[in-house]
């Protein structure tokens, strides 16, 4: 498994937590303290702000998950992939995005730079 492999599984984990302990404690494994995230509807910076955005996804679309669409591609400190967020009950996923990251020293991720390829009523 390379090192963007293993910062896109933590990212994975971080996204899918349950529980505002264990989405901290994911947060911390896959973000630096000062980690930036932005997309089209947020931009956030260090595990706090993480950790808030990821609960209100998680608040806003109840019974599903982010699962990776293919393999992580990269270079350096850079990493690309696609998700999709997917509906546990009957598969659909109703929104699609792929995600460019900045990989730090400790093979954290240090920014995410988001787009989003499908959203409902667009």
């Amino acid at each position: 498994m390379t090192a963007y492999d293993e910062a896109v599984q933590r990212y994975f984990t971080a996204w899918n937590a349950t529980g505002e302990e264990e989405t901290a404690k994911a947060v911390a494994a896959a973000f630096t303290e000062d980690a930036t995230y932005t997309d089209p509807l947020a931009e956030v910076s260090g595990h706090d702000g993480l950790v808030a955005l990821i609960g209100g996804a998680q608040q806003q679309f109840p019974g599903f998950e982010f699962r990776p669409t293919g393999s992580p591609d990269g270079h350096h400190t850079l990493a690309r992939f696609s998700w999709e967020l997917v509906s546990v009950a009957d598969g659909s996923a109703p929104v699609a995005g792929s995600d460019v990251i900045t990989l730090a020293d400790d093979g954290r991720i240090a920014s995410v730079s988001g787009f989003l390829d499908r959203v409902p009523g667009a």
